[in-house]
Order: C-alpha cells, then structure tokens, then sequence
C-alpha cells in the first residue's frame, strides 16, 4: 500500500501514545523523515489531528515488545502489572467469577474505566451479575501493536464511562505476509510454608507435593495479510486459540485449607460450620454433628478450600479481520470484524443443606434411638412431637463440587468511511456494532425445596422410611435423605437433591458516529502572533445499549441451596444522542519563555432516553517550554451513567462478607445501640448471630431512577527530554479525581453501625433480622439497593522515567521505571459520615484489595550484538495495613512489600524466527496471606489477581513471520 498518500497522510488515525512506555520512550519533537510519513496523529484523549502532539492528559504506553517480555497472554494480566490498574475479574477468580476478564483504573470499579479498541468502544462484557464491563477477552493479547492508558475523564471526548480514564487498545492492522506465534507457559512452585503445612497435617489434611508444576498453559496465534493489487489497500486476518488448565488450591501448601485466626491471632485451619459429617444445632443450646449413627458435639469445620478453583481452565477461540481501501483521495472505506467464543469453567466446594430447615419430625425412622433421646426426649418431646428451632447443615461431599460453566460468544463489526474534503478539512463517519452471548450451566447444586422434602421423613405404616410429601402427594418422586448415618447417602438420594441451573442472556452495543476535524489556519483563524490557526472537530452520536438475562425458574426462585439468593432476569435498554466539539488554540509561539502555548477545550451534550442530559467537558493547557520541557494541565468532567444492569436489575438476595454480627460474639457494638438494630436483648452476643462463613445475607438491585455518575479531573505535569542527555526523557503527572453521586448501595456493615448509633429510621429500616436475631439464615437481611449517594476520591502521582543508551561494541542498554504514588483513596458511603480512606490498606468489606501507596516497575534491558536481548524486571507492591475501621476484625493481617524479580530473553535465530523465553517470579515468593479471604478479590487466602499467587511463571515461545 502506498502509505504516503494523501489520505493516509492527512487521515492518520492511529491514535498514537504521547508518552514514553516502560522500555521504548516517545520523542517530544519527532525528526524530519519521521514527519514525512506521519504529518498528522489524533492522540488518545482527543479527535483533532496535528503535527508531533502531546497529550495535554497523562497517556501511557505498552508496545508489543513490551507485552511480548512479559510473557503474559491474559491481556488483564498484563495491565494489572501497571501501578495505575488493580485487579477486577481475572482467571484467577473462582467463588464469584463471571467468566470476564475486565479493566480496574485507580481501583474506581471496571465500570468506570472506558476501554475503546482502536478508538472505539468495546461492548459490554456479559449480561450476568458482575460482568458488565468490557471483557478484554475478546483481544488477542498477540494482536496488540500497543495499549495507551490516558488518566481522568474523557467524556467530552467518548462519551459515558470515562470516569478513571481510557484503555485505548490499538490493534496490528496493516500486515504483509504471514505470521505464526506459538508460547507455552506455566506455574512451578516449591511448597516449604512450614506454618501453614503444620496446621494443614495437625487436621489430616492432604498436602501437595513439594515442588510442583502445573497450569499449563498453550497459546497458538495466526495472522495473514496483503496489500490490494493496485496498492490502494490492504486486508489483515487472524486467528487465535487460548487453552489454560485448571489449577486447584490443593496445589499449593499456603492454600490447602482455609485459614483462619485463633485466638492469639495465629493462623489455624479453619473452614465452614457446614460439615460432612451433618450438624443440628440451635445455635444457642445444643450444637451437634453426626458420629457413625449417633450424635456427638459438635467439633468439626469443612475445609473448602482444596476443591476451588486457583486457575480457572479457560478455553478461548478468537477470528477476525481488518482493512481498508482509499477509493479516491477523498474517501477511505475501513472495517473491522471479531469473533470470540470463551468457555471457562469455576469450580467451588460441594453444595449442600445450608440450615435452610428450622423443624425435625422427632418420629424420623432415619433416627437412631440415641439421637433422639439425645435432640428430642431432652426436650420433652415424643416421637409424635416436632422440634422447631432446629437448624440442619450437612456438606454434599458424596457428590461433586459446584462447577459454573461460562461461556462467551461475541461478535463485533466496525464499518466507517473517512477522507479529506480539502487541504483543511477531513471527515470521518462509522458505525460499530458489538454482541455478546452468554450461556451458563451450573452444575452439582441442590435444590432447597428437595432438602426440605427429603428431610421430613416419616414411617410409611410398613417400616419403611418415606417423604412426607410422598404420603400427601406433593412430590411423588421424593427419596428421603439420610444425613443421621454416616456413609448412608447413595446416589438414589442425590440424584433428587440435585439441581441443575441454567441461564442465558446477550448484551448489544451500536454506535454511530460522524464528526469533521478541520484546521483553520489559512482561514486566518488564529491568535494574532502565532501561525498556526485554531484546530476544530464537530460531531454527532448516537448509541444505544440493551441486555438480556434470562435464568430459569431454579435461579431466579433462589432454589440453589449454594447460590447465596434469588437471580433475578433483567431485560432493558437505552439510547443516548449527543453532539461534540473540540478546540486547539496555540496562544503563543516562538517567544522567550514559550515555543507554542496551547489551550484545548472540549464539550459534549448528552440527551439519555431515560430522561437524563448531561454536559461534560474538558480545559486544558500544553505549555512547550522548550524543546526539552513541556508542562501539561488539564481539567475534565466526565459521567457514567448508569447501565442496563444498573438500572433494571430486579431487587434480589444475596450474600455480603462480615467477620461477625456487631451484635454477636466477638462484635463491638453495645447492647443499647444492638436493640436499636432489631435484636431482643436476651439475644445480645448470642452465638446464633455468627455466621461461620463470614456471609450474610443482604437484598440488592437495580434503581431505574438513577441520575449519571459526574467526576472531576485535574492533572498537571511535565515532560523533560534534555537534549543534554540523548535518550533521556521523564514524565511526572499529578492526578486527582474527585466522583460524585456515585451509583452505589450503602455498605451493610454502615448501615448497621448508623442504626446502632442513631436509631435512625432510614437506616435500622434497612434491617431485617431473623427469629433468633440472625442476619444470615431464612429471609434475614440487611436491605442495600442501588442509589446516587456515595462520594470517590483518589490522587496521587505518575512517575515514568527511561534512558535509552549505546554501549559501544556490546548493544545498547534501555533503563525504564513506571512508578504511581497514591496518595489518597476516600470513599464516603454516606453524606456526613466518616471517610473511609482506603490508600495504603486492605479490608474485606469497604476497601477491598490492597492499594498501596507505592508500586513501581523497573526494568532493565540490554539489546546484544548478536540478534539477542535479556531484560530483568523489578516489580515492587508497597506494604499495605488492614483497614481497622468498623467491626474489622483485629490481627497481624499487614502485608509486608513485595519485591519481584521477572528474567526474560528474545533471540532473532533467524531472518524469520524469533524465540522467546523467561521467568517471572524468579525467586518463586509467596503472596502475603490473610484469614477468611473475600469471595471475588480474594481466592486461595490471598489476593491473587493482584500479588503473584502460584510462584513461577515459565514462559517459551516462538515467531515464524513470512
């Protein structure tokens, strides 16, 4: 293709980085030949074109060549590596996954980060619970020429959702030839954590073998492309496939049982009450477990960590193509289409009867006489009596563990023309439709309402043991499950306990979008002392996003005895139409304290078909001091407004995490304050309060009433290349991102502590606690639905630093440091009350992962004479304490810092083949460990998305180009 013609010339819209990545530095002021086939670039962050731009916003870059040293090909794996992201949804989530893998900006939610692919938006993710936000799974991390991160809100911009900022994903496009990419990866890990290995054998636990290799992981990838014959054009096509293999917290030492504290706040094996063996209790008096056919007390806890999921396997297929023709000098037709099928699969312990009964029939014939003298006859009761009050727990081990099948299909297609109307003017207009399926299968749960049946057994007249709802014709086929005999469950029981679950549901995205860029300087549109005359973009928009979930009658009935509530079906959609505008208005040029002094301004009006408008903006100055110094500022409002889940999610019951009631046994809050909550005082530190998985139940969901979130950005920094010191250039940036009426529900453990402290209707309304004063069991909840009411906060400062140098006879070296210091992360839940400043901590409920004050990446390459490369990387993770705010449980749970040590090396072995290899996490460390880990962010008592969680990674792979 002639790349120097004149559409491709004054049409360039490869939305270049303006900032230097970790390893390969963006010049200020490009040379002459460079400017020869690139005249004009639109950066990320904005529509108009110009000569050798700077983003008056923050922008980092990530090539190809950097990805390619990291040997990741989970493209959330490799922007988790940056300090400025924290981990979301990730492979290697198992209890609340949702099959996704999506983008976390200064920790503000995936939600609040815009990721576009090319420009444009990618489509939402999934329509299940949790998934909403773009999916990067749907981009071949071998596909990547380079992701630009751009901080703070871009909406006057792109629109909605740019409240953290913009993952800009450029893709490889213009191709000649073939190109075939094979690695294979995977984890080896020596299993020596003496603490742990010394609970995990005190208990009869299994332990893994001591040195382990495992998660496999092979990653094939195929790309062709050519030019048209006339060499007016080219198409470029490619094909990907993904397969990871499961990797179970039985693998690890650190992970082969639940850890919990004692209390001398030692680590100890611990696990859920919900055990094997059956438990009957009250949870006040008596607290039994079954031994051989008798009952005993209870001493037992279920350890159900060895059967999750540490590594999700996850097979993944991608194909797709991408063109374009210039038809004349004035028009340019261009595509893109995808396809993506992803199947992941995550596995939790087995399911089972989570004390969902209150009654025991005292004439069960499953009983032996032992036990019912020891549950019944103490109490007075006859075989023809019923026990109320009595909770049944008994863990499913005789089947298998909860597998939830998730699966992906997406199709996504992008057609637009573009071209120049004069020297001056060029237009772009195009339209980019996206599509998501989903298809779940979630097997080996029960079904509450069997449970029930099968534990209301009575003597059919004959001897023999029968469903009460076999003998009034309820249920016919109801099989009477024995959970008062050890080894007495068969598989005629658990074939009518067990229920399987199923849901499907897509999500849609179109947009379309016209705008002309224009330069008005032979109009004499400019500043009067300057030469250069006002840039100008105008445009149009229209989007329109839809959902539907739809899950069957066992989901959406809450029959799942282990889906923690109700799943309800969401159906919904919405439009917006906007208009944009954008202006670059060099103000001074060439003088004494300035080379150019530029202002850049940006509106965009937004009218919602949910009766929302909103107005969004940005002001920023790009002061080229020099050609060695440029100081940057800008100030931006951006929104997101709510979506499709957002709005018109049904109202359901779910689980929180809580370490215990405030009003039970080890909880903080006075008898008064605990009576203003609901509790009658003869419950007050009752054990029956304490849940003994840390979960309790709380109602959730969608408000169709909801206004757009709004946030304000203001950064400002410089960029210094000192001609001084060739190779040198430095970026520092301070950001501070202020969100207001944040779509959010107010945290359950403060909606407890203000009804606690004030008595305050709108708050102990919210409450709902059961007979026995429990939060946890039966309808008991704390009620937390969607409003605009939470308040966000984060600054801090971005440091990117490289050196580019010769070394004579031996190569050259590359120096490169991508550091962020975070210096605030507020969250106020509720207007008036306390901040909860998240910075430098980690919690389980309020602030979730740990954020540390400081995380850098430095890494160090030396490019050989002899076609090789070896560069080692420094990842620091800066220590984080645990939040001690309301009813946080007290222990040695700060996590010192982490320093790891990645190798890698790439060798051109010939004209057309490049290897690869290395390892990440040389020093195999372990992550830091904590008790009671959180469902989603936490998995195998760490965070694994966001410290190194399964020792080495060891990568090789391979690059035949043609």
């Amino acid at each position: 293709m002639n790349r120097g013609s004149k559409i491709a010339l004054a049409v360039q819209l490869a939305l270049a980085g303006s900032s230097a990545s970790l390893l390969s530095s963006v010049a200020l002021a490009q040379d002459n030949a460079e400017e020869s086939v690139v005249e004009k670039i639109a950066v990320t962050g904005s529509r108009i074109q110009r000569v050798n731009m700077v983003s008056a916003s923050p922008v980092t870059e990530i090539t190809a060549a950097d990805i390619a040293i990291t040997g990741l090909t989970r493209v959330e794996d490799i922007l988790n590596d940056m300090p400025a992201l924290f981990a979301a949804q990730t492979g290697m989530a198992a209890n609340g996954s949702t099959g996704t893998a999506t983008l976390n900006l200064r920790n503000l939610g995936p939600t609040r980060t815009l990721v576009l692919v090319n420009g444009r938006r990618l489509p939402a993710g999934s329509p299940n619970a949790g998934g909403i936000a773009p999916d990067v799974n749907q981009i071949p991390a071998s596909l990547i020429e380079r992701i630009e991160v751009l901080t703070g809100g871009s909406s006057a911009t792109y629109g909605s959702d740019a409240i953290a900022g913009v993952v800009n994903f450029i893709l490889k496009d213009d191709f000649e030839g073939f190109s075939f990419d094979f690695q294979h990866s995977f984890y080896q890990h020596n299993n020596d954590n003496d603490l742990v290995q010394e609970q995990v054998r005190a208990l009869g636990f299994e332990l893994p073998d001591s040195n382990v290799r495992d998660g496999h992981s092979n990653d094939f990838s195929f790309m062709i492309g050519a030019n048209t014959a006339d060499g007016r054009g080219y198409v470029t096509m490619y094909a990907t496939f993904r397969d990871i293999k499961a990797l179970t917290q039985s693998e690890r030492d650190y992970s082969a049982c639940a850890l919990f504290y004692d209390a001398n706040n030692e680590f100890i094996c611990g696990g859920s009450g919900t055990i094997p063996e059956g438990r009957f209790t009250d949870f006040v008096n008596y607290d039994y477990q079954v031994s051989g056919h008798e009952f005993v007390p209870r001493t037992s806890l279920y350890n159900y960590g060895p059967l999750n999921y540490y590594q999700r396997p996850d097979e993944r297929k991608t194909f797709g193509a991408l063109g374009q023709y210039e038809v004349n000098e004035h028009a340019e037709i261009y595509g893109e289409v995808s396809f993506m099928d992803d199947r992941s699969v995550a596995q939790i312990a087995p399911s089972g009867a989570f004390f969902v009964t209150s009654t025991l029939f005292c004439g069960n014939p499953l009983m032996s006489e032992q036990q019912f003298q020891t549950i019944c006859a103490s109490q007075g009761l006859t075989r023809d009596d019923t026990l109320t009050g009595v909770y049944i727990g008994r863990r499913n081990v005789e089947g298998a563990p909860r597998q939830d099948d998730l699966r992906h299909t997406s199709y996504r297609g992008v057609l637009g023309i573009r071209g120049i109307i004069n020297d001056n003017w060029s237009y772009d207009m195009f339209a980019n439709y996206g599509s998501v399926g989903f298809v779940q299968t979630y097997q080996n749960d029960l079904s509450t309402t069997r449970i029930i049946r099968a534990l209301n057994v009575v003597d059919d007249g004959n001897g023999n043991a029968v469903c009460q709802s076999v003998i009034d014709g309820s249920d016919p086929a109801c099989v009477p499950w024995n959970v008062f005999e050890e080894g007495a469950v068969t598989q005629a029981m658990l074939n009518y306990l067990v229920l399987p679950l199923y849901s499907r549901g897509d999500t849609t995205s179109t947009q379309v979008t016209g705008y002309v860029t224009g330069d008005l300087t032979e109009a004499g549109i400019m500043v009067p002392g300057t030469s250069t005359g006002v840039g100008v973009v105008a445009g149009v928009e229209y989007r329109r996003e839809s959902l539907v979930f739809a899950p069957d009658q066992g989901f959406q009935s809450g029959d799942g005895a282990g889906q923690g509530g109700p799943t309800g079906a969401v159906s919904g959609a919405f439009n917006v139409k906007e208009f944009f505008g954008e202006l670059n208005i060099p103000l001074v040029e060439d003088t004494a304290f300035a080379d150019q002094l530029t202002l850049e301004l940006a509106y965009r009006y937004s009218d919602y078909s949910t009766d929302q408008t909103t107005n969004t903006y940005k002001y920023a100055m790009n002061w080229e001091v020099s050609e060695d110094l440029r100081v940057r500022g800008s100030f931006q409002r951006a929104v997101r407004a709510g979506n499709v889940r957002d709005l018109f999610r049904p109202q359901t019951l779910g689980l929180f995490n809580m370490n215990d009631d405030p009003c039970g046994a080890t909880g903080t809050m006075s008898l008064e304050d605990c009576v203003r909550t609901g509790l009658d005082p003869s419950q007050y530190k009752s054990p029956a309060l304490t849940s003994p998985a840390g979960q309790y139940n709380t109602i959730t969901g969608g408000n169709p009433n909801l206004e757009p979130e709004e946030s304000d950005t203001l950064s400002f920094g410089l960029a210094f290349s000192p001609s001084f010191l060739p190779g040198f250039n430095m970026n520092i940036d301070y950001f501070n991102i202020d969100v207001q009426k944040a779509i959010t529900n107010i945290p359950q453990t403060t909606i407890l502590a203000n009804c606690g402290a004030t008595g305050d209707p709108t708050f102990c309304g919210l409450i709902n606690r059961g007979p026995n004063g429990n939060l946890w069991v039966g309808t008991a909840a704390v009620t937390a639905t969607d409003i605009n009411i939470g308040y966000l906060e984060t600054s801090g400062v971005d440091l990117e630093a490289n050196y580019d140098m010769e070394i004579g006879e031996m190569g050259g070296l590359k120096i490169g440091l991508v550091g962020t210091w975070l210096d605030t992360l507020d969250n106020l839940p509720i207007p008036g009350g306390d901040v909860i400043e998240c910075a430098g901590v980690w919690d389980r409920t309020s602030c979730g992962q740990p954020t540390p004050e400081w995380r850098h990446n430095l890494r160090l390459t030396w490019t050989t004479p002899w076609d090789a490369s070896i560069s080692a990387t420094w990842r620091y993770l800066g220590e984080v304490d645990e939040y001690t705010g309301f009813n946080q449980p007290v222990g040695p749970t700060s996590f010192s810092a982490q320093n790891y040590l990645d190798l890698a090396g790439t060798w051109q072995a010939h004209e057309n083949i490049s290897v690869r290899l290395g390892i990440n996490n040389v020093l195999d460390r372990e992550p830091p460990l904590l008790p009671n880990a959180p469902t989603g962010s936490g998995n195998g008592n760490t965070f694994p998305g966001f410290y190194d969680g399964l020792g080495r990674y060891i990568f090789a792979g391979v690059t035949l180009t043609y």
